[in-house]
């Protein structure tokens, strides 16, 4: 090879290692959603932990991160929901006030859209590489603490259509241990290794339409009093939990729930499902607005994207010609001049049409676009800003005093402010 060839060798190789590496780069930079658009679920970043704390009027909270060594040392991470952000919990939509303490729940997030305006401490954009407390490694405490999407172990295998298998049972005095991974519900590559769990008698365990406990399988002779038994890699879904484990085994979880089939499952998602419901229903959909077109004595043509991860007969509520209210809404969801009620201040208005995308739709968004026509435009009803809207028949109903801001607030005054938050010290 002559010097000229080697040279061009070398610098081609070159080339192609620095492109790689900034491809590489490029996928674990944190990336910040711009305000107002849905940000791409593959740019976030994911992580797993357990629900520490709990502000279901602001929604935020706190998550104990998931890393390698002692995960009871690892001190509670804070998160704010982004205000398109999705709950899901038993396979169904969800507010954060109907998912218990302790549980696993799976996470993906970003940077703050807006540090100025974040409802929990902003952190260094690199704070996820800091390493974790008492041991090696990082991740415990990532600065992406903004949640798009966040999900118990039962919703995140359903979206990933995966199961657990189970593949032994260790068990005395009605607890115990089993070993089990989390693989394609096809059978096809990709299991996630063997975890080993843990097991009591509040365990739940639901069977069609049966609500069991470990001491019925015992009776049952599915298992045994105690000793060892091969479960045959028997598919079910699982509810994971955290409970504190013996000295000496730092990073070990707890299964709160064993779904045996699929009409198990299913009816915690119907149940999950309506409560949900009738969440919204007396809070009313959020929106975000997209555009406005002004018309003659203060009325307007207001266009908002609908938020997404609901039911489906949620949205079937708006339709043309109908009749709703549009109130304005912080990014935590909470109503606007509440006082004497989310109606009081809300403008009416008819809705002129209700356009559904046909194309590929971003996590956060319904795709369903409603137009209204309304008789005049409040402050937040700004493009980009969030909106509260109520079809005509749904519930007239108040809210409580914690999700509801005056008239006349400031960021600073929000009720109650990042100060809740505890410093472990530092």
């Amino acid at each position: 090879m002559t010097q000229l060839k080697l040279t061009i060798w070398v610098a081609a190789l070159y080339l192609g290692v620095s492109l790689l590496a900034n491809i590489v780069n490029a996928e674990d930079e944190p990336f910040r959603p711009e305000v107002g658009k849905f940000p791409p679920l593959e740019k976030a970043h994911s992580y797993r932990g357990e629900l520490v704390f709990v502000d279901h009027a602001n929604r935020r909270g706190s998550i104990r991160v998931q890393t390698e060594g002692m995960f009871f040392r690892n001190e509670p991470q804070p998160f704010a929901m982004l205000p398109y952000g999705i709950i899901r919990y038993h396979g169904a939509p969800a507010d954060l006030r109907d998912v218990p303490l302790g549980t696993v729940l799976h996470v993906r997030s970003f940077l703050p859209p807006d540090p100025k305006f974040s409802v929990v401490p902003v952190l260094p954009v690199n704070n996820k590489d800091r390493p974790a407390n008492y041991q090696g490694g990082g991740g415990a405490a990532p600065a992406e603490n903004h949640v798009l999407l966040l999900e118990d172990e039962p919703s995140h295998c359903q979206r990933e259509g995966k199961v657990w298998k189970l593949k032994e049972l260790e068990i005395k005095n009605n607890e115990g241990t089993i070993v089990a991974s989390r693989e394609p519900k096809t059978g096809a590559d990709g299991a996630d290794g063997e975890e080993t769990m843990t097991f009591n008698a509040a365990s739940r365990i639901w069977r069609d339409r049966e609500s069991l406990k470990v001491i019925d399988l015992i009776n049952e002779g599915i298992w045994p009093a105690s000793g060892k038994k091969s479960l045959d890699d028997q598919a079910v879904l699982l509810g994971i939990a955290w409970k504190p484990t013996p000295d000496g085994v730092y990073n070990r979880f707890h299964i709160s729930d064993i779904w045996l089939d699929d009409t198990a499952m299913q009816r915690a998602s119907d149940t999950q499902t309506e409560t949900h419901k009738d969440f919204i229903r007396s809070r009313w959909m959020p929106a975000k607005v997209d555009t406005v077109k002004y018309g003659e004595f203060g009325n307007a043509e207001v266009t908002a994207t609908l938020f997404g991860g609901m039911d489906a007969s949620l949205y079937a509520d708006f339709q043309k010609d109908s009749k709703a209210l549009m109130n304005a809404s912080t990014t935590e969801l909470k109503h606007a001049h509440g006082p004497y009620g989310p109606a009081h201040m809300a403008i009416e208005g008819r809705v002129l049409e209700v356009a559904r995308d046909e194309g590929e739709v971003p996590l956060g968004s319904s795709g369903i676009q409603i137009r209204m026509k309304i008789d005049m435009v409040l402050e937040g009803f700004r493009p980009g800003r969030t909106v509260r809207v109520r079809p005509k028949n749904w519930p007239k109903v108040q809210v409580p005093r914690e999700e509801w801001l005056p008239m006349s607030f400031s960021i600073e005054e929000r009720f109650p402010t990042p100060a809740i938050y505890p410093k472990y010290g530092r």
